[in-house]
């Protein structure tokens, strides 16, 4: 398995690891449910190490990657971010992708399990286009904020820069721990409010400590990939290889928000295939909860009366809903908040109502 450059600093915490995407990653330093509420009421420290980081550069970049992304490269501003998806002809999602907008150059960030495959998908697209595709994976780290504190622990060991003027899906640079020229952006995968910091990989073990020793006075501690997939499930936010993958395109998970489906983008790869979709979708990604001991997991159908009419596609334990939730997709008709369903345990099933993605979201609590 591979290692990020913090690994040891896992190992010396005491974290239990596990491979995810081919790389060894904290699941959890504590309890995860307390590690949920950590971020939920005060801030976290993700390693996020193993995500793919890919640079584009070249007259040719912005319109080759508006060839293969779903959302609209040409017209992200200058230090703007937005999320958007690599699909293949029939709509089914590669992978999905933050895109960075800079002066020179186009950033997409990709998940760790699908680096390898975005890397041959974008290098077999260059044809006759004057781009260049630098993975910058292993060169750079990749560490998170992530909580209402977010914003006061960072600012502990950062110059340079106003963290307010960092809006939401936007970055800036700032020197971070005495390093300068640090890309600070402003995203995240919980719902809360929180800040990912891309600098030398040689150099992230010096800013991981030093946020945990300045963030302690937040709350602040490190956080684990298991807690990280109950936060992202409860902000309704999708994972590659559970709510979208082969089978599950965009449209019907409702990731509308980073599909340009325009008269413009056309020649996208995939736009035939999603907009036939959007005309005519047959189910839609829901949430469910249910009240009962077990936890709806990835594969468990759902059935009302005698027919299967949706399968599940996640689940957890929620400390902040104080419910078992999941994502399923969900024939339409089925779909509206409220109906009553149930989903096979084997033998037996439970009872689950449909809900309104997302669970939780820090604008409405």
């Amino acid at each position: 398995m591979k290692q990020t450059s913090l690994y040891d600093a896992h190992v010396a915490a005491g974290a239990r690891l596990i491979d995810f995407g081919g790389w060894a990653m904290p699941v959890q330093y504590r309890p995860i449910l307390e590690e949920v509420t950590t971020v939920r009421q005060r801030v976290g420290l993700f390693d996020l190490g193993h995500m793919g980081r890919v640079e584009l550069r070249g007259p040719d970049a912005i319109p080759f990657l508006d060839r293969l992304a779903t959302n609209h490269v040409a017209k992200i501003p200058v230090g703007a971010i937005r999320y958007g998806l690599f699909c293949r002809e029939n709509g089914d999602p590669i992978d999905d992708i933050l895109v960075y907008r800079g002066e020179d150059h186009v950033f997409v960030v990709v998940n760790a399990s699908n680096t390898a495959v975005d890397l041959d998908w974008m290098r077999s697209h260059v044809g006759r286009a004057n781009v260049e595709i630098v993975d910058r994976t292993d060169e750079l780290g990749m560490i998170a904020l992530q909580g209402p504190n977010s914003h006061l622990a960072l600012a502990e060991v950062v110059e340079g820069v106003d963290l307010a003027s960092i809006k939401y899906y936007r970055f800036g640079y700032g020197t971070v721990c005495g390093i300068p020229n640090v890309r600070i952006s402003r995203t995240g995968y919980t719902g809360e409010d929180g800040f990912e910091l891309y600098l030398p990989n040689a150099l992230a073990p010096k800013v991981w400590d030093s946020l945990l020793a300045a963030g302690s006075a937040h709350g602040m501690t490190p956080i684990g990939l298991g807690a990280r997939d109950t936060l992202r499930l409860e902000a309704g936010m999708p994972l590659y290889g559970h709510e979208i993958g082969p089978g599950m395109n965009p449209v019907e998970a409702g990731l509308g928000f980073g599909l340009a489906l325009t008269p413009e983008k056309a020649n996208t790869i995939g736009f035939a295939a999603l907009q036939r979709i959007a005309a005519a979708p047959t189910r839609r990604l829901v949430g469910i909860t249910t009240e009962g001991p077990r936890v709806p997991r990835q594969g468990h159908k759902l059935v009302a009366g005698d027919r299967h009419v949706g399968f599940v596609c996640s689940g957890s334990v929620s400390p902040t809903v104080g419910k078992h939730i999941g994502s399923a997709y969900v024939e339409l008709g089925l779909d509206k908040a409220g109906t009553a369903l149930e989903f096979e345990l084997g033998a037996k099933r439970q009872a689950c109502s449909v809900q309104e993605l997302p669970f939780y979201s820090r604008t409405r609590r």
